[in-house]
């Protein structure tokens, strides 16, 4: 006890001591509350202010990019480069599928899903399983279509694979090419624009195009208006999702921009729709009752088609 006493009063000197030196320093107390400043306690308030200071980038954002920049990177050249894109695991990209085919509203899928790890893994698979379903899909409903007709003889369009191809891959590339380049140019027009970076575009695109899938199976079924409403629900679903996630990015710009921008991704969109379904879905045949033709005799003849 004594010894604690003279330590107690030693630190107790020291202190008056450091008073005595600086008069005008302060003292703390260990029971004291801590204030929490202004601006952060008025960000704590407003849930809605972090999804848009995460997406616009905030300070505490721009110190984590440039600590990711003082990692080590491979060269573009080799394959650790690459290798990055595709480092997802399968229940990431199983949350992602949920994502794009339950769009939650008001939540931004970049935000919920993407920004934590922008992958190629889900859309480039995603991509080719569309080409090879709608191509199938589009051959077996001409072979089902055309079934029991004495002159109809079955021939695989492998063609359909790379037309397919071709398009699918072309808009889940280009597209996005497109849209991240007008969203740098608008970038730099106005302030307070949201940025994508162009892979997480690419992974927005892709992963939208799951929904198509099932739905190119299901126009197997020989009736037009079931593989219409079948097209319009996958394109309000999948449309949905890409509304949902560009619309924070042109919302701040003008009006009639952002109007206009939202209207052009929906609009491709539904043009990819209605395109595959119109090329490689021949529609049903209706059965039209043969013309009768009266004879000059009387007689009735009816033409044979």
């Amino acid at each position: 006890i004594a010894h604690l006493a003279m330590y107690l009063f030693a630190e107790f000197d020291d202190a008056a001591n450091l008073l005595a030196a600086n008069p005008d320093a302060t003292t703390v107390s260990i029971d004291e509350t801590v204030e929490i400043p202004k601006n952060q306690h008025s960000r704590l308030q407003e849930p809605g202010r972090e999804e848009d200071d995460e997406l616009l980038g905030t300070d505490d954002s721009d110190k984590t990019e440039l600590l990711a920049g003082q990692k080590k990177s491979a060269p573009f050249w080799t394959f650790d480069y690459y290798q990055t894109f595709f480092d997802v695991d399968t229940y990431q990209v199983l949350d992602r599928i949920k994502g794009s085919v339950f769009p939650v509203p008001g939540k931004n899928f970049v935000r919920l899903y993407i920004r934590s790890n922008p992958d190629l893994y889900g859309p480039f698979w995603i991509c080719a399983t569309l080409v090879f379903t709608i191509a199938v899909s589009g051959n077996l409903s001409n072979f089902f279509i055309h079934l029991g007709k004495p002159t109809y003889h079955y021939v695989p369009e492998f063609r359909k694979v790379s037309i397919a191809a071709t398009t699918i891959y072309a808009y889940a590339w280009l597209v996005p090419l497109a849209l991240w380049g007008f969203l740098m140019w608008r970038n730099s027009k106005v302030m307070n624009i949201v940025s994508y970076s162009f892979l997480e575009i690419v992974c927005v695109y892709g992963y939208s195009l799951f929904i198509y899938i099932p739905t190119a199976i299901l126009w197997i079924i020989p009736q037009e208006v079931v593989r219409w409403v079948l097209m319009i629900f996958s394109l309000c679903l999948s449309g949905s999702v890409l509304v949902m996630t560009f619309w924070p990015a042109v919302r701040d710009d003008n009006r009639r921009v952002a109007l206009v921008t939202v209207g052009t991704i929906v609009l491709l969109h539904a043009l990819l729709s209605v395109g595959c379904l119109a090329y490689f879905f021949d529609a049903p045949e209706v059965d039209v009752p043969a013309p009768i033709i009266p004879a000059q005799n009387g007689t009735v003849i009816t033409k044979s088609q």
